[in-house]
């Protein structure tokens, strides 16, 4: 089987988002609960890669908060990025499946 072509932070974001629609800023309260702490610019640097491999869409909504108008991105997964997810974790299903069932199997992780 052929080794993801996503890295395990990638996964998780595309893990997160799944079908839904998600602001930045719930995306990355969500990796802050799971231990992955970014800052504004490497989060929003890591989400525009993500663009660019057609893996998720991005876009501004705009809001008005307390007369302030607010710009806020907004993702979801594209159908790229949800096989790429699912071909991700159809790697780590299999390797779940096979790990111990060969001898002599090395264990590189």
């Amino acid at each position: 089987m052929k080794l993801p072509t996503l890295t395990h932070l990638q996964f998780l974001i595309l893990d997160i988002v799944g079908g839904a629609e998600m602001s930045g800023r719930d995306l990355r309260e969500k990796l802050r609960a799971r231990g992955v702490r970014k800052t504004g610019p490497a989060f929003y640097q890591l989400m525009a890669r993500l663009e660019d491999a057609g893996f998720v869409k991005g876009w501004y909504d705009q809001k008005i908060i307390d007369g302030q108008i607010i710009k806020e991105r907004r993702y979801r997964i594209l159908g790229a990025g949800a096989k790429a997810r699912e071909n991700t974790l159809d790697f780590y299903r299999q390797r779940e499946l096979n790990s111990g069932r060969l001898e002599g199997e090395v264990s590189l992780g």
